[in-house]
């Protein structure tokens, strides 16, 4: 078995030796979390840097693909900051049920799914491969809020208790 799998999720996090970015306020008629008996539903998350501003850009013209991937993985970074500002801890999670990313790319661009694997790989290195790799759908999109270049949505299982 990998190591890693043998961790908690906290723990895996903090082996990657990675920040979390604040955990960002809605900025509309939202709720950033909610917690349904066992699943928790995250709204649409952006790349929200540690500083708090966001990353920017189009890809395939303000961005190549590498720096989308990298912008996912923030994206990601984002969300898990939310559940544990939330929640108080990655545990709490026992795995990801669904991601939905979407892309904001010119039209010619067709890799939504390998940026989206910025986020993607983040998870299962968290949650592990057998957790935290759901089933997914990576879209792309004539324009995203604020002009940030990847937004995920997601759904996870809650641990029992």
């Amino acid at each position: 078995m990998n190591v890693i799998e043998t961790l908690t999720p906290e723990q895996a996090f903090e082996k990657l030796g990675l920040s979390l970015p604040p955990a960002p306020l809605p900025l509309g008629v939202y709720k950033p979390y909610l917690i349904d008996g066992k699943y928790l539903y995250l709204s649409g998350h952006g790349p929200v840097r540690d500083d708090k501003s966001l990353i920017i850009g189009r890809i395939g013209q303000d961005l190549d693909m590498e720096q989308g991937k990298l912008a996912a993985r923030q994206v990601g970074l984002t969300m898990l900051s939310t559940i544990k500002t939330h929640l108080g801890s990655l545990d709490r999670v026992k795995r990801v049920i669904k991601i939905l990313g979407m892309v904001n790319c010119v039209s010619a661009f067709e890799r939504h799914p390998y940026v989206i694997n910025g986020c993607s790989e983040l998870f299962a290195q968290v949650w592990g491969t057998e957790n935290g790799i759901g089933v997914r759908s990576a879209v792309g999109m004539g324009s995203l809020p604020d002009n940030i270049p990847v937004e995920v949505e997601a759904l996870f299982e809650l641990q029992e208790g």
